[in-house]
Protein backbone atom coordinates (compact mmCIF):
# COMPACT_ATOMS: atom_id res chain seq x y z
CA UNK A 1 0.00 0.00 0.00
CA UNK A 2 0.70 3.21 -0.72
CA UNK A 3 0.68 4.22 2.65
CA UNK A 4 4.06 2.04 3.64
CA UNK A 5 2.37 -0.86 5.07
CA UNK A 6 4.39 -3.65 5.15
CA UNK A 7 2.33 -6.84 5.20
CA UNK A 8 4.50 -8.47 7.85
CA UNK A 9 5.27 -5.96 10.30
CA UNK A 10 1.67 -6.20 12.31
CA UNK A 11 1.32 -10.26 11.80
CA UNK A 12 2.53 -10.54 15.29
CA UNK A 13 -1.13 -9.32 16.96
CA UNK A 14 -3.90 -10.55 17.61
CA UNK A 15 -5.62 -9.83 14.71
CA UNK A 16 -2.48 -11.25 12.64
CA UNK A 17 -2.65 -14.54 14.26
CA UNK A 18 -6.36 -15.25 13.44
CA UNK A 19 -7.28 -17.58 9.81
CA UNK A 20 -6.40 -15.37 6.91
CA UNK A 21 -9.50 -17.15 5.28
CA UNK A 22 -11.70 -16.40 8.23
CA UNK A 23 -10.81 -12.38 7.90
CA UNK A 24 -11.19 -12.57 4.15
CA UNK A 25 -14.66 -13.95 4.67
CA UNK A 26 -15.48 -11.26 6.93
CA UNK A 27 -14.36 -9.08 4.95
CA UNK A 28 -16.37 -10.29 1.84
CA UNK A 29 -19.61 -10.24 4.29
CA UNK A 30 -19.62 -7.24 5.12
CA UNK A 31 -19.04 -5.52 2.16
CA UNK A 32 -21.88 -7.41 0.93
CA UNK A 33 -24.38 -6.35 3.62
CA UNK A 34 -23.53 -2.71 3.06
CA UNK A 35 -24.49 -2.84 -0.64
CA UNK A 36 -28.31 -2.36 0.99
CA UNK A 37 -27.99 -0.17 3.26
CA UNK A 38 -28.09 3.91 1.80
CA UNK A 39 -28.19 6.29 5.23
CA UNK A 40 -25.24 7.95 6.47
CA UNK A 41 -25.78 6.38 10.46
CA UNK A 42 -25.02 2.79 9.49
CA UNK A 43 -22.02 2.86 8.20
CA UNK A 44 -20.90 5.83 10.36
CA UNK A 45 -21.40 3.50 13.13
CA UNK A 46 -19.95 0.62 11.64
CA UNK A 47 -16.93 3.02 10.98
CA UNK A 48 -16.50 3.53 14.16
CA UNK A 49 -16.68 0.02 15.63
CA UNK A 50 -14.38 -1.13 13.01
CA UNK A 51 -11.91 1.94 13.11
CA UNK A 52 -11.79 0.95 16.80
CA UNK A 53 -11.68 -2.84 16.25
CA UNK A 54 -8.67 -2.69 13.85
CA UNK A 55 -6.47 0.01 16.24
CA UNK A 56 -6.99 -2.07 19.34
CA UNK A 57 -6.49 -5.81 17.44
CA UNK A 58 -3.83 -4.98 14.25
CA UNK A 59 -1.76 -2.75 16.29
CA UNK A 60 -0.94 -0.67 14.00
CA UNK A 61 0.29 3.08 14.84
CA UNK A 62 -1.88 5.72 14.68
CA UNK A 63 0.35 7.55 11.93
CA UNK A 64 0.19 4.79 9.48
CA UNK A 65 -3.01 4.09 10.27
CA UNK A 66 -4.39 7.69 9.16
CA UNK A 67 -2.07 7.94 6.17
CA UNK A 68 -3.47 4.10 4.92
CA UNK A 69 -6.76 5.75 4.84
CA UNK A 70 -5.67 8.85 2.12
CA UNK A 71 -6.81 6.79 -0.77
CA UNK A 72 -10.50 5.68 1.00
CA UNK A 73 -11.00 9.50 1.53
CA UNK A 74 -10.16 10.67 -1.71
CA UNK A 75 -12.43 8.01 -3.27
CA UNK A 76 -15.67 8.27 -0.46
CA UNK A 77 -15.29 12.20 -1.63
CA UNK A 78 -15.47 11.78 -5.01
CA UNK A 79 -18.72 9.62 -4.02
CA UNK A 80 -20.14 12.75 -2.35
CA UNK A 81 -19.64 14.60 -4.67
CA UNK A 82 -20.62 12.93 -7.73
CA UNK A 83 -24.37 12.26 -5.93
CA UNK A 84 -24.64 15.30 -4.12
CA UNK A 85 -24.39 16.91 -7.39
CA UNK A 86 -25.79 15.06 -9.72
CA UNK A 87 -28.65 12.99 -7.95
CA UNK A 88 -32.25 14.35 -8.29
CA UNK A 89 -34.49 15.37 -5.39
CA UNK A 90 -34.94 18.22 -2.85
CA UNK A 91 -32.66 21.64 -3.80
CA UNK A 92 -30.38 22.47 -0.44
CA UNK A 93 -27.97 24.65 -1.96
CA UNK A 94 -26.64 25.66 -5.47
CA UNK A 95 -22.55 25.38 -5.67
CA UNK A 96 -20.90 27.05 -9.27
CA UNK A 97 -24.17 26.54 -10.88
CA UNK A 98 -24.73 23.25 -10.20
CA UNK A 99 -27.54 22.03 -7.31
CA UNK A 100 -27.07 20.40 -4.26
CA UNK A 101 -30.09 18.05 -3.50
CA UNK A 102 -31.12 16.34 0.35
CA UNK A 103 -31.63 12.95 -1.27
CA UNK A 104 -28.45 12.91 -3.38
CA UNK A 105 -26.32 14.47 -0.36
CA UNK A 106 -27.85 11.58 1.91
CA UNK A 107 -26.97 8.85 -0.88
CA UNK A 108 -23.10 10.36 -0.92
CA UNK A 109 -22.54 10.42 2.32
CA UNK A 110 -23.48 7.47 2.85
CA UNK A 111 -21.71 5.90 0.19
CA UNK A 112 -18.31 7.68 0.92
CA UNK A 113 -18.87 5.91 4.50
CA UNK A 114 -19.26 2.88 3.11
CA UNK A 115 -16.31 3.28 1.44
CA UNK A 116 -14.68 4.10 4.98
CA UNK A 117 -15.74 1.29 6.53
CA UNK A 118 -15.12 -1.49 3.84
CA UNK A 119 -11.42 0.58 3.47
CA UNK A 120 -10.50 0.74 7.14
CA UNK A 121 -11.20 -2.87 7.49
CA UNK A 122 -9.19 -4.02 4.43
CA UNK A 123 -6.27 -1.70 6.06
CA UNK A 124 -6.36 -4.14 9.19
CA UNK A 125 -6.60 -7.66 7.02
CA UNK A 126 -3.73 -6.68 4.68
CA UNK A 127 -1.65 -5.04 7.47
CA UNK A 128 -2.37 -8.54 9.34
CA UNK A 129 -2.06 -10.72 6.99
CA UNK A 130 0.76 -12.36 5.66
CA UNK A 131 0.80 -13.39 1.63
CA UNK A 132 1.69 -17.26 2.32
CA UNK A 133 -0.07 -17.45 5.18
CA UNK A 134 -3.61 -16.48 3.19
CA UNK A 135 -2.97 -18.74 0.16
CA UNK A 136 -1.74 -21.89 2.44
CA UNK A 137 -4.82 -21.07 4.58
CA UNK A 138 -7.03 -20.47 1.12
CA UNK A 139 -5.63 -23.93 -0.08
CA UNK A 140 -6.44 -25.88 2.73
CA UNK A 141 -9.59 -24.40 3.88
CA UNK A 142 -11.31 -22.76 1.23
CA UNK A 143 -10.15 -25.67 -1.40
CA UNK A 144 -8.39 -23.32 -3.49
CA UNK A 145 -6.76 -25.45 -6.63
CA UNK A 146 -3.30 -26.45 -5.81
CA UNK A 147 -2.48 -24.22 -9.79
CA UNK A 148 -3.92 -21.03 -8.55
CA UNK A 149 -2.35 -21.42 -5.09
CA UNK A 150 1.30 -21.65 -6.13
CA UNK A 151 0.54 -19.07 -8.95
CA UNK A 152 -0.46 -16.42 -6.83
CA UNK A 153 2.25 -17.33 -4.45
CA UNK A 154 4.65 -16.71 -6.97
CA UNK A 155 3.20 -13.44 -8.41
CA UNK A 156 3.26 -12.10 -4.73
CA UNK A 157 6.79 -13.46 -4.33
CA UNK A 158 7.53 -11.11 -7.65
CA UNK A 159 5.41 -8.52 -6.60
CA UNK A 160 7.87 -8.29 -3.37
CA UNK A 161 11.10 -7.96 -5.19
CA UNK A 162 9.81 -5.69 -7.26
CA UNK A 163 10.67 -2.25 -5.82
CA UNK A 164 14.39 -3.44 -4.90
CA UNK A 165 14.32 -4.28 -8.66
CA UNK A 166 13.02 -1.11 -9.67
CA UNK A 167 15.88 0.32 -7.04
CA UNK A 168 18.89 -1.56 -9.15
CA UNK A 169 17.58 -0.42 -12.17
CA UNK A 170 17.28 3.01 -11.27
CA UNK A 171 20.63 3.15 -10.44
CA UNK A 172 22.11 1.46 -13.20
CA UNK A 173 20.32 4.09 -15.74
CA UNK A 174 21.45 7.23 -13.57
CA UNK A 175 25.30 5.51 -13.52
CA UNK A 176 25.41 5.63 -17.25
CA UNK A 177 22.95 8.86 -17.62
CA UNK A 178 24.14 12.45 -19.23
CA UNK A 179 25.17 14.88 -16.03
CA UNK A 180 23.43 18.37 -15.36
CA UNK A 181 25.52 21.47 -14.78
CA UNK A 182 24.95 20.56 -11.05
CA UNK A 183 26.55 17.27 -10.80
CA UNK A 184 23.22 15.47 -10.76
CA UNK A 185 22.29 13.11 -13.39
CA UNK A 186 19.54 13.69 -16.05
CA UNK A 187 16.02 12.52 -15.22
CA UNK A 188 12.48 12.77 -16.94
CA UNK A 189 9.77 11.32 -18.70
CA UNK A 190 11.86 9.40 -21.11
CA UNK A 191 14.27 8.23 -18.36
CA UNK A 192 11.37 7.03 -15.92
CA UNK A 193 9.68 5.06 -19.39
CA UNK A 194 13.30 3.02 -20.14
CA UNK A 195 13.39 1.73 -16.49
CA UNK A 196 9.44 1.08 -16.59
CA UNK A 197 10.12 -0.94 -19.89
CA UNK A 198 13.34 -2.75 -18.90
CA UNK A 199 11.21 -3.62 -15.17
CA UNK A 200 8.76 -4.70 -17.49
CA UNK A 201 11.31 -7.06 -19.70
CA UNK A 202 13.01 -7.99 -16.21
CA UNK A 203 9.72 -9.48 -14.73
CA UNK A 204 8.37 -11.02 -17.54
CA UNK A 205 11.62 -13.51 -18.20
CA UNK A 206 11.57 -14.37 -14.24
CA UNK A 207 7.83 -15.08 -14.84
CA UNK A 208 8.66 -17.16 -17.35
CA UNK A 209 11.79 -18.98 -15.74
CA UNK A 210 9.42 -19.47 -12.35
CA UNK A 211 6.34 -20.91 -14.31
CA UNK A 212 8.75 -23.47 -16.27
CA UNK A 213 10.07 -24.00 -13.22
CA UNK A 214 6.82 -24.91 -11.31
CA UNK A 215 5.78 -27.08 -14.17
CA UNK A 216 9.11 -28.77 -13.66
CA UNK A 217 8.40 -30.00 -10.51
CA UNK A 218 4.56 -31.54 -12.04
CA UNK A 219 2.50 -28.81 -10.15
CA UNK A 220 -1.29 -30.07 -10.18
CA UNK A 221 -0.21 -33.01 -10.88
CA UNK A 222 -0.98 -34.80 -7.58
CA UNK A 223 -1.91 -33.98 -4.13
CA UNK A 224 0.49 -31.93 -2.26
CA UNK A 225 1.24 -31.65 1.34
CA UNK A 226 1.46 -28.35 2.78
CA UNK A 227 4.87 -27.54 4.67
CA UNK A 228 3.41 -25.18 7.24
CA UNK A 229 -0.64 -25.59 7.89
CA UNK A 230 -2.38 -22.64 8.69
CA UNK A 231 -4.41 -23.09 11.76
CA UNK A 232 -8.23 -23.25 12.10
CA UNK A 233 -9.00 -22.85 15.67
CA UNK A 234 -11.53 -22.19 18.22
CA UNK A 235 -10.95 -18.47 18.75
CA UNK A 236 -11.10 -17.74 14.64
CA UNK A 237 -14.78 -18.78 15.18
CA UNK A 238 -15.15 -16.64 17.89
CA UNK A 239 -14.05 -14.03 15.72
CA UNK A 240 -16.40 -14.30 12.89
CA UNK A 241 -19.59 -14.88 15.33
CA UNK A 242 -18.74 -11.73 17.28
CA UNK A 243 -18.24 -9.83 13.27
CA UNK A 244 -21.57 -10.84 12.37
CA UNK A 245 -23.05 -10.49 15.57
CA UNK A 246 -22.23 -6.94 16.11
CA UNK A 247 -22.95 -6.56 12.13
CA UNK A 248 -26.35 -8.07 12.44
CA UNK A 249 -27.22 -5.78 15.99
CA UNK A 250 -26.05 -2.65 13.69
CA UNK A 251 -28.92 -2.98 11.22
CA UNK A 252 -31.30 -4.46 13.92
CA UNK A 253 -31.11 -1.11 16.09
CA UNK A 254 -31.23 1.24 13.02
CA UNK A 255 -34.41 -0.45 11.85
CA UNK A 256 -35.25 -0.40 14.91
CA UNK A 257 -35.11 3.52 15.34
CA UNK A 258 -36.16 3.88 11.88
CA UNK A 259 -33.17 5.67 10.38
CA UNK A 260 -31.75 2.67 8.62
CA UNK A 261 -32.21 3.47 4.59
CA UNK A 262 -32.33 0.59 1.45
CA UNK A 263 -32.80 0.99 -2.26
CA UNK A 264 -35.94 2.61 -2.07
CA UNK A 265 -34.25 6.08 -1.65
CA UNK A 266 -32.16 5.92 -4.99
CA UNK A 267 -36.01 5.93 -6.35
CA UNK A 268 -38.69 6.51 -4.53
CA UNK A 269 -37.60 10.41 -3.23
CA UNK A 270 -35.50 11.24 -6.53
CA UNK A 271 -38.49 10.02 -8.87
CA UNK A 272 -40.96 12.47 -8.21
CA UNK A 273 -38.50 15.30 -7.83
Amino acid sequence: MSAGIEPRRFTDSPLGRRNPTVKLALLFAVSVALLFVFDPVTPAVLYLLALAAVAATARIPARILLLAHVPFVGFGLGLLTVNALSRPGTPLLEVAGLGVTAEGLTVGVSLGLRSMVIGVLSIGFIASTDGVALMTSLHQHARLGVRMTYAVLAGYRMLQEMPAEWQTIRSAHQVRAPLRSHGRPRSGVRSFGRSAFALLVVSVRRGERMAQSLESRGLGLGPRTTWRPVPLGRADWWLALGVLLVLALVFAAGEALGFREGHELLFARGAGA
